[in-house]
């Protein structure tokens, strides 16, 4: 299991190539908060998220050979990886299911990997970018489950914690890359709240079955938080430091997002605003003189479905 100091190492690597994102620090009644509130605007990150963090630590930390790098992703990790890649001076292969978006293939390209369009599901896509990899050699950049990627996915809990000063920390799970990240950054003294929407519970339901079990995914988070299973390492670390999880219906991420366009005109994609919508709709109750944080985790997303 990573430490805090594997995490604090991981953002020494990887501060010269992201971006210090911004905190607000909100007083009471924000958003119907009755306690003050700190969002720190990740979505500002290289990329467009978090990501970002982990696939640099990745590049950094490894020997990358000739043949670069390859990902699959159905979000946000493609773009990453692509983006270190491109800025590390390395070749990268992206593999993203058949369904995905032509602007999202169309943003790969412009980071300038090479994409394949490969199954109908995110897991067909990975299976082929296996394969790819054990014909070239190129590194594999996972998109979560690695310790290498959700090390450097926890700077944002040290970086975080350095600004702005808080007891709880809500943080949007999928594959439980960037909680495993952040509770092994700061969960010995930090509150940590797994958020996750009632169609992509991956770690609510494993928690409740004491391993990672396989679960199905749907509704509006789904393409960024829609793993269908936690990722082994992640859990372990989750199990022992996560505090509480809550679940959130898709009504409640629509309303964070909106009520982020509306207060603060930030505009974030469902699992960007999910953390806040376990505060906005009573998921998550603090009690009195709780400091409580968040993540707006990312923003890749097209702004008329905010605005």
């Amino acid at each position: 299991m990573i430490s805090t100091k594997d995490v604090a190492a991981a953002w020494g690597l990887v501060r010269p190539h992201v971006r210090r994102t911004p905190v607000l620090e909100l007083a009471t009644g924000a958003f119907g908060s009755t306690v003050p509130l700190a969002l720190k605007l990740e979505a500002l990150q290289v990329s467009g998220s978090f990501k970002g963090r982990g696939a640099f630590h990745k590049l950094l930390a490894s020997k990358v050979p000739a043949a670069g790098i390859v990902a699959a992703s159905g979000g946000n990790h493609g773009a990453a990886a692509a983006y270190a890649a491109r800025a590390l001076g390395h070749k990268a292969e992206i593999f993203v299911p058949t369904i995905s978006s032509p602007a999202k293939v169309a943003r790969l390209k412009s980071y300038g990997a090479v994409v394949h369009q490969i199954g109908a599901v995110y897991a067909e896509a990975r299976a082929a970018s296996e394969k790819r990899a054990a014909e070239t050699g190129a590194l594999i950049v996972p998109a979560y489950e690695d310790p290498v990627v959700f090390a450097g996915a926890g700077s944002v809990a040290l970086e975080f914690a350095e600004q702005a000063g808080f007891d709880t920390l809500l943080v949007a799970v999928g594959g439980g890359g960037l909680i495993a990240g952040c509770a092994a950054a700061v969960g010995e003294k930090i509150k940590i709240v797994a958020v996750e929407t009632e169609g992509t519970p991956t770690l609510h339901e494993a928690l409740k079955a004491g391993k990672p079990v396989d679960v199905a995914i749907s509704g509006i988070a789904a393409d960024a938080l829609g793993a269908s299973r936690i990722g082994a390492p992640n859990f372990e670390i989750a199990r022992k430091l996560v505090r509480d999880s809550v679940l959130v219906n898709d009504d409640a991420v629509r309303a964070a997002q909106r009520a982020l366009w509306d207060e603060l005109r930030v505009v974030a994609e469902p699992a960007g605003a999910t953390g806040l919508a376990a505060l906005i709709c009573g998921a998550y109750r603090p009690v009195a003189g709780e400091h409580v944080a968040t993540l707006i985790c990312g923003a890749n997303t097209d702004p008329a479905s905010v605005v």
